[in-house]
C-alpha cells in the first residue's frame, strides 16, 4: 500500500493499445491542473518490483523494451516528483487494461485510483497493432491473417502482451476483471471514434472526471501513427537487421539501441505505401472469435457496439483525424 507521503499517480489512462491513448495523454497533458508523467508507459503496475521476466519477453524486440520498464518503486515515484501541488497525477500505461495482476496491484497501491480506458473495434486495433510491429521491422510475418492465427502459439512461447492482437481487444473480460478492483464510479470508458471526431468533447467528459476545469485541455497532433511498409525484399532484409539488432540491444542500455536503430527505421518508413482495405473475409475471421466478449462488453456498459460487428473497419487515426479536421 502507498504511504501517505508518498505522491503516486491519482489516475492511470490503463488501455487499450492502439486506441488513441498517446493522443489522450499528450492532450491532457496540456491541463495546468493536471500532471501527467514524463515517461509514458513506465509499465510500473506490471512488475512486482523486480526487473520483468525473460519468460515473458521472448518475441522479437520484446527483451529489449522490457529494459525500459520503470520497476523500482523509487523511480517510479520520482516520476511524479515535479507534479505542482494540488495537480492530479496520473500516467498512461495501455496494457494496465489485459494484465490482470497490474490491475490488483493498481487497486490495492492507489484504492481510489480514477481510471481511463478507450476502447477500439477490435479488429481494426489488432490490425493497427499488426501494422506497428511491421513498420518497426519486428513482426516477422507477411501477413494479417496469419500473424493473428499464430498469436495462441506466440503466446504459449512467451512473447509480451503486444502481439497479443486478438487478446488485448477482449475489452468485455478486462472490463469485467477491473470492476471487481475499482468501483464503476471511477472508470471512464471512451470509445476511439469520440478521442479522434470528437476531441474537445471528449477532453471536457475526462477533465470532469477527474475534477478539474473542462474547456482547458486541447488535443495536439497524433505522434504514435505508424505508416503501413510494403512487404519487399529491400524490406525484408531492413527487417531482419532490425530484429537482429533488437535481439543484441537485450544487453544494452535502452537508449544505446534506440539511438542505433534510427536510421533503419527511417529506411524501413520510407517503404510506407497506402494502407489496402483489409479484405472481409479476413476480418470476419478475426472478429467471430471475439463476439461474446463484445456481447458481454454490452452487456457491462449498456451501450451498443454493433458498429464493431460489420464487414468494414472505421479507418486509422491519420485518415480519421485529417476528416475530423476537414468536417470543423
Amino acid at each position: 500500500m502507498a504511504h501517505p507521503s508518498e505522491r503516486g499517480p491519482q489516475f492511470v489512462i490503463a488501455g487499450a493499445p492502439k486506441a488513441g491513448t498517446t493522443a489522450l495523454h499528450a492532450a491532457l497533458a496540456t491541463h495546468p491542473g493536471l500532471y501527467l508523467s514524463p515517461v509514458k508507459e513506465p509499465k510500473y503496475y506490471l512488475t512486482d518490483g523486480r526487473p520483468p521476466s525473460r519468460t515473458g519477453q521472448r518475441g522479437p524486440g520484446d527483451a529489449h523494451s522490457a529494459r525500459e520498464w520503470i520497476w523500482r518503486r523509487e523511480e517510479y515515484l520520482a516520476l511524479f516528483a515535479a507534479a505542482p501541488e494540488g495537480a492530479v497525477r496520473g500516467e498512461s500505461t495501455p496494457f494496465y487494461l489485459y494484465d490482470r495482476a497490474a490491475q490488483a496491484r493498481l487497486a490495492a497501491d492507489v484504492p481510489d485510483v480514477k481510471v481511463v480506458i478507450v476502447v477500439r473495434d477490435p479488429v481494426d486495433r489488432a490490425w493497427s497493432n499488426w501494422v506497428h510491429l511491421r513498420a518497426d521491422g519486428l513482426e516477422p510475418e507477411a501477413d494479417f491473417r496469419t500473424a493473428v492465427r499464430l498469436e495462441e502459439r506466440r503466446i504459449a512461447d512467451g512473447w509480451a502482451p503486444f502481439w497479443h492482437y486478438r487478446g488485448l481487444g477482449r475489452y468485455g473480460a478486462q472490463l469485467r476483471d477491473l470492476y471487481r478492483h475499482v468501483p464503476r464510479a471511477n472508470v471512464c470508458l471512451l470509445r476511439y471514434r469520440q478521442v479522434v471526431d470528437t476531441p474537445r468533447e471528449t477532453l471536457d467528459r475526462v477533465s470532469a472526471f477527474l475534477g478539474v476545469e473542462p474547456g482547458v485541455a486541447h488535443a495536439v497532433p497524433p505522434e504514435n501513427v505508424k505508416p503501413h511498409v510494403g512487404d519487399s525484399a529491400r524490406y525484408r532484409v531492413l527487417a531482419r537487421l532490425t530484429r537482429a539488432g533488437a535481439a543484441l540491444g537485450a544487453y544494452a542500455p535502452p537508449q544505446v539501441w534506440r539511438q542505433v536503430s534510427r536510421p533503419l527505421l527511417a529506411a524501413l518508413h520510407a517503404g510506407r505505401a497506402p494502407r489496402p482495405a483489409m479484405p472481409v473475409d479476413v476480418r470476419r475471421e478475426v472478429l467471430d472469435p471475439l463476439l461474446d466478449d463484445i456481447a458481454l462488453l454490452e452487456e457491462l456498459t449498456g451501450e451498443s457496439f454493433a458498429d464493431w460487428k460489420g464487414d468494414t473497419g472505421r479507418g486509422d487515426f491519420r485518415s480519421r483525424s485529417v476528416g475530423s479536421a476537414d468536417a470543423h
